[in-house]
């Protein structure tokens, strides 16, 4: 027989709020998953440790890791339209634009993972 109550109450959720530069990440790597089948990027750990750096970092790197994480989404978001437009219009995505593409956003998330580890 099949039983749907939960025997556990649910997770209380996270009462951190991170700021939007670091939740920034998490959209950029679902793009990349998007457009590269091995969604690439900088060590998974990375995204954990962002929100501790912020907090940690210097108001310099702060405004750098802002940019950068706005400017990367602005690509990643070109990308995804561009491969939606096209799919929209009965046309297959060139493999070379997705690795274009793709390894933009690769070599941005390193970019941003290197702010902090300065």
């Amino acid at each position: 027989m099949l039983h749907l109550s939960a025997t556990q109450s649910a997770p209380e959720p996270s009462k951190r709020i991170d700021p939007e530069p670091v939740t920034r990440l998490a959209s950029i790597r679902n793009a990349l998953r998007v457009v590269d089948d091995f969604g690439g990027g900088p060590a998974p750990d990375f995204d954990e440790h962002a929100a501790e750096a912020w907090d940690n970092a210097r108001a310099p790197a702060r405004r750098c890791f802002d940019r950068r994480s706005a400017e990367l989404v602005a690509v990643a978001t070109a990308g995804l339209e561009t491969v939606s437009f096209q799919r929209e219009q009965g046309l297959d995505t060139s493999v070379a634009a997705m690795r274009v593409i793709a390894d933009e956003l690769r070599a941005g998330l390193l970019d941003i993972q290197k702010i902090f580890s300065r």
